[in-house]
């Protein structure tokens, strides 16, 4: 027998947390990659192109919420990565 906790479904702080930290982060995350990606903003479709990478971003985030092992780990996790991606994206 594994000692592990188990995972708990606090389902609705995970599920706020994806929603709104996972579309925030998703959105640093997509500028990340406008600004840095090949070609950085002066590509001619990259606009459209960054548009359309948001949702599977942002949907990856919320599937891979349900991992944490309580709602406060993925406010916590997600909180950080929000941090470093848009104090990345803002010292650019």
């Amino acid at each position: 027998m594994s000692t592990r906790p188990k995972i708990r479904p606090d389902w609705i702080s995970k599920t706020l947390c994806g929603l709104v930290l996972g579309f925030t982060l998703a959105l640093a995350l997509v500028g990340l990659f406008a600004w840095f990606g090949p070609g950085s903003m002066a590509a001619g479709d990259k606009y459209q192109f960054n548009m359309w990478l948001l949702a599977p971003v942002w949907l990856s985030i919320l599937s891979l919420v349900y991992l944490f092992r309580s709602g406060r780990r993925a406010l916590l996790w997600l909180g950080g990565a929000n941090l470093l991606a848009w104090g990345l994206l803002f010292l650019r």
